[in-house]
């Protein structure tokens, strides 16, 4: 693993990148921080095998974890961050700069985060996003299970119980570890939170490529009750494939969790499918 810059249209952000050890990629994998966090999330150290990175590149795929607009190298440049519609926008350039400098092998393959999420849907939907190979997304919905009034203000990220869940879910270490994690969540971003489930309906009807959503055991900040999954799943009218899949003993921040490795196993088997799929596809013969 070692960190990298990428140029989207002028705007620097920061990365951290994993390749296989020998030979052309399988696909990439490009994994997106949720708010208050950063890329390194997806390489977390406090358990043996937990680095999503790792993994990756042990199986054969580059994973590029990116800081998002407004984190890490773009932070001094965008002190407020971006809207989901700008970070969009400079996530496919800096892609298309990835693209120029690195194999991306069969193509490139969207694991997001909670706000992450947020912008891999927001990608997904644009004129561009047919070209993904698929999403795999963590930790959110499209109903929130608390009030606008719980939700992240400029004092912190949220109540810490529903960003973490139970303590035992984490490998000891992991609170110590995860403050070099941390990052302030931009005002745009805390701005935009509220308006998500209207947002949500219009983007998901416009995706139209494979689609797997996980919810953690102990998710907090989202439903995720039988009823409001079913309604989720039927909002991607146009998706070829929607998994919807519970991850038991996980708390929100999978990825920095017991499960991590477990989650990250079936996000990379998802992928497996996804890129199946495409070799077996009609040709128009």
């Amino acid at each position: 693993m070692r960190p990298i810059t990428l140029d989207a249209a002028g705007l620097t952000l920061s990365a951290l990148l994993a390749e296989p050890a020998h030979g052309t990629p399988r696909a990439t994998v490009v994994a997106l921080h949720g708010g208050g966090m950063s890329a390194g999330y997806f390489d977390g150290r406090s358990h043996p095998g937990q680095s999503l990175l790792g993994l990756g590149a042990r199986l054969g795929y580059t994973v590029v974890a990116v800081d998002r607009p407004g984190y890490g190298a773009s932070a001094g440049a965008l002190p407020d961050g971006q809207c989901l519609a700008e970070q969009a926008d400079a996530l496919h350039a800096a892609l298309d700069d990835l693209a120029l400098r690195h194999d991306t092998g069969a193509g490139l393959f969207l694991l997001a985060h909670s706000y992450g999420g947020k912008l891999a849907l927001t990608a997904a939907a644009g004129e561009r996003g047919g070209a993904l190979l698929g999403l795999d997304v963590s930790g959110l919905g499209h109903r929130y299970a608390v009030t606008p009034r719980e939700l992240p203000d400029e004092r912190g990220h949220g109540h810490f119980s529903r960003n973490w869940g139970k303590l035992r879910l984490y490998p000891p270490g992991t609170f110590r570890d995860s403050d070099t994690l941390v990052a302030p969540m931009p005002a745009r971003e805390r701005e935009e939170a509220a308006r998500w489930p209207e947002a949500f309906a219009s983007l998901a009807a416009r995706i139209r490529v494979p689609v797997r959503l996980t919810f953690a055991e102990y998710e907090a900040w989202w439903r995720h009750d039988d009823d409001t999954l079913a309604a989720l799943r039927a909002e991607f009218g146009g998706a070829p494939r929607v998994v919807v899949d519970r991850l038991p003993g996980a708390g929100h921040n999978i990825s920095l969790g017991w499960a991590a490795r477990s989650y990250h196993l079936r996000a990379l088997g998802f992928l497996e499918e996804c890129l199946a799929q495409r070799e077996c596809a009609p040709t128009g013969r």
